[in-house]
């Protein structure tokens, strides 16, 4: 039994903590549980394993257990099995909730309650064999660039030291038989085995000690079994006579890994270059004005509210509104938006973006973590660090795995040795055995694709949350879209103008006028078609608003009213010529509004409708995820008419009009009977469909909680990012699959033919280099991806 002290949030009663007692005396395994509202914590007995348990507990009475993540760095993992290891081992400690270990980039993340010491977690992974440190964000992110040097330099010594070896066997297909003395073979291969195969050694005597196996055992254990056997051979072979020896094996088995283990490692670091180039945007230092005067800071100097100045070709060193100058924003690598973005006064900006032509002052508004680019590199990291469902079944495999091997390889020995065979074919078709075996591809095959899928997407603006995420995407049969601010600009537009009595130039320039200074939507969208057509403003007097019905004016001396159709039937006017446009328009969901002259000249003038204008891209959008056979659905709570026509324009064959919020979600549930189902939102109202979809997907610009809610988010407004994210999701669980089956099947082949005594050892090894180089390869196939659009 393990003794928990689990910090609890939300507590306010006696009777709260009575609950808390209850939910976690329920549990078979609670020995005891005791919860004190004072010190809000809650002691608990009960074995080190049910962590989880005791936490979902909790959490299912009501209430909260406060914690954070860990990240560490670990070395030493080289297979699968070395990550199933450092995870057993982390998951057993008191107080960590979740783990997650990925090879590829040699981290370990945690998520651990209040109060958890980061020694117990660093201490366990060294237990386990390995080496761990701490991840501090604020440093410099190692590019793995000295790592690479260090490995290669290993790389070519044992390349050297080993072709001198390998050189008489290349050469004795053209008749030319020499061999190296016996001495001369010993002394040149000796330093490749103990020196530059050390790690091998370690690393097997690490894993030994904590009674596990790894790739590090099946090459030390094989090549030490070659390496032996020429020093028997040696020994026994009479004075005066060659003996058979097999240090060239060893030699270039080692080298041949070592090999691998370099062109592994340049291709895992180009699978991280999506989150080194978010990295690098951001800058060390920023010019701040204060009284004035200009001073170049630090970065963590700063303050919100802090006015910066950004020069032309700089980056934006913090996240900000623009307060003066004007300029245009390259926001590529973070919103994948290819074009410069139109800053002025009031606009915000993000760090990590390129200024363009002006000079700009910025006023911060979000420092460090709490940017966008900050963010968005939590995001990237956390959904390559994650594990794919079908990363369950390999980690099941590598528990087994060495052992398995380890007894293939004796069977075989002794099965030849049954057989008759000689001892040295014998032991040398074990070394194969035990050299072409390789977990690596196996624990490379998920963690390598899913961070290349993630950052080529992060590159053109897709953020995808999880592995989890990603895996279900790839799936989706169905899609549903809201409609305002997701097919459409969320901002209403003048869609027609009806004439009466006016000219169209006349209608706006009077309603223009009439409108100057209004913050209502539909006056903002008459001055944004009067500015657009450069028509001049006439002024007004005695402007009021029209309680329920519109506004009312003088402008260039006439009395002008502007409203809803009650206006009409108050001053007991016709709709005449228009009535039928305006029934048209209705129908389409369009917002309409009448221009009257009333007093001694009582007339119409004519007639504004007002809708909300399509995206760009929108219809594309709906037409490429037709092309991948699936069904979009438009969920709105607009009338039937605006839906309809919203739908029939871009080709959706399922609007739902009038749908309120809180039966969004019930709307994708039945949805969900028919397969799987993406829900596309960007507001509050759309949090709740996002969760109950099977993928939820969150259109950039829009709120925190769509955000949070959805396991995908666009990095900006275009809807034809929708396709281009189910794209790389179905490429990048293609590549899953690609890479296990391989990995599986190179050994299902691989195993049973060295066992057969029909692969050379030298070959084995060489097959199990680039079996791994092979899986990361593919994987970095995605990088080429692009969206269609």
């Amino acid at each position: 039994m393990t003794t928990f002290d689990l910090p609890i949030q939300g507590m306010t009663c006696a009777s709260c903590a009575g609950r808390v007692e209850r939910a976690l005396r329920k549990l078979p395994e609670v020995a005891s549980a005791t919860v004190n509202l004072a010190s809000e914590q809650a002691r608990i007995e009960a074995p080190a394993d049910s962590l989880g348990q005791l936490i979902e507990a909790i959490e299912g009475a009501g209430y909260a257990v406060p914690g954070h993540a860990l990240e560490l760095a670990i070395e030493g993992m080289t297979c699968a099995s070395c990550v199933g290891r450092i995870e057993r081992a982390l998951g057993k400690l008191p107080g960590v909730t979740q783990v997650a270990v990925n090879l590829a980039d040699e981290k370990a993340r945690l998520q651990v309650v209040a109060g958890f010491d980061a020694q117990q977690a660093l201490q366990a992974v060294a237990t386990a064999g390995y080496q761990a440190s701490l991840v501090d964000e604020q440093a410099p992110a190692d590019d793995g660039s000295s790592r690479l040097r260090r490995e290669r330099l290993t790389l070519f010594a044992a390349i050297a030291l080993t072709l001198p070896l390998l050189v008489p066997m290349l050469v004795e297909p053209f008749g030319l038989h020499w061999m190296l003395p016996a001495w001369l073979q010993f002394l040149i291969a000796t330093p490749v085995q103990f020196i530059f195969g050390a790690r091998f050694y370690r690393a097997a005597w690490q894993a030994l000690k904590a009674r596990a196996g790894n790739m590090d055992q099946l090459v030390a254990i094989g090549t030490s079994a070659g390496y032996g056997l020429s020093l028997y051979q040696w020994a026994v072979t009479p004075a005066g006579q060659m003996p058979h020896l097999y240090f060239e094996a060893s030699a270039v088995i080692i080298s041949l890994i070592l090999l691998g283990k370099y062109l592994e490692s340049r291709a895992k670091r180009q699978t991280a270059s999506a989150i080194r180039a978010l990295q690098a945007l951001r800058p060390d230092h920023a010019v701040r004005l204060v009284d004035g005067r200009e001073e170049q800071v630090s970065i963590d100097a700063l303050a919100l509210g802090d006015q910066v100045l950004v020069r032309p070709g700089e980056r934006f060193p913090v996240d900000g509104q623009v307060v003066e100058g004007r300029s245009h924003a390259d926001e590529a690598l973070i919103s994948g938006e290819s074009l410069p973005v139109a800053k002025q006064p009031g606009d915000k900006v993000t760090a990590g973006a390129i200024n363009g032509e002006g000079r700009l002052l910025v006023e911060t508004t979000a420092l460090g973590a709490e940017t966008v680019l900050a963010r968005i590199i939590r995001l990237v990291e956390d959904a390559q660090a994650a594990k794919a469902p079908i990363q369950k079944l390999v980690d099941k495999v590598s528990q087994v795995f060495v052992p398995a091997v380890l007894l293939v390889a004796l069977a075989t020995l002794l099965v030849w040795l049954f057989l008759g065979a000689s001892a040295e074919q014998a032991l040398l078709n074990a070394v194969a055995v035990l050299v072409i075996a390789c977990p690596c591809a196996l624990g490379l095959a998920t963690p390598t694709a899913i961070m290349a899928g993630t950052g080529v997407a992060a590159r053109h603006g897709i953020l995808i949350k999880d592995a989890e995420a990603l895996e279900v995407a790839h799936d989706v049969r169905h899609i549903a879209f809201d409609k305002t601010g997701t097919l459409t600009e969320g901002k209403p537009r003048i869609a027609h103008v009806g004439l009466a009595e006016a000219s169209e130039e006349t209608l706006l320039r009077l309603a223009g006028g009439l409108q100057q200074g209004s913050e209502h939507p539909l006056a903002k969208a008459v001055l944004e078609r009067c500015s657009e057509q450069r028509i001049a403003l006439p002024a007004v007097s005695d402007s009021r608003a029209l309680a329920g019905r519109g506004i009312a004016g003088t402008v260039e001396g006439r009395q002008l009213q502007l409203g809803s159709s009650r206006l009409l039937d108050e001053q007991q006017l016709q709709a005449g010529a228009l009535s039928e446009s305006a029934r048209a328009w209705e129908a389409e969901g369009r917002t309409l509004s009448w221009l009257i002259e009333s007093g001694d000249n009582q007339r119409l003038l004519g007639l504004l409708a007002f809708g909300d204008q399509l995206k760009h891209g929108a219809a594309e959008a709906i037409a490429e995820l037709r092309e991948q056979g699936i069904t979009s659905h438009l969920i709105s709570g607009d009338n039937q008419g605006s839906v309809a026509a919203v739908a029939g324009t871009l080709g959706i064959d399922q609007p739902h009009a009038q749908v309120l919020p809180a039966d969004k979600a019930r709307l994708i549930d039945e949805l969900r009977q028919q397969g799987t189902v993406a829900m596309v939102g960007d507001g509050i109202n759309d949090a709740p469909a996002l969760a109950a979809a099977d993928v939820g997907i969150a259109m950039g610009g829009g709120t925190d909680a769509a955000m949070h809610a959805a396991g995908i988010t666009l990095m900006r407004g275009d809807p034809r990012l929708v396709p281009a994210a189910l794209d790389i999701s179905r490429r990048t669980y293609a590549k899953i699959r690609q890479n296990l089956f391989w990995a599986f099947i190179y050994n299902l082949v691989g195993i049973p033919l060295a066992a057969a005594g029909l692969l050379n050892p030298m070959f084995a090894g060489a097959a199990m280099a680039l079996s791994s180089v092979s899986v990361v390869s593919n994987a970095l196939l995605l990088n080429r991806w692009r969206p269609k659009a």
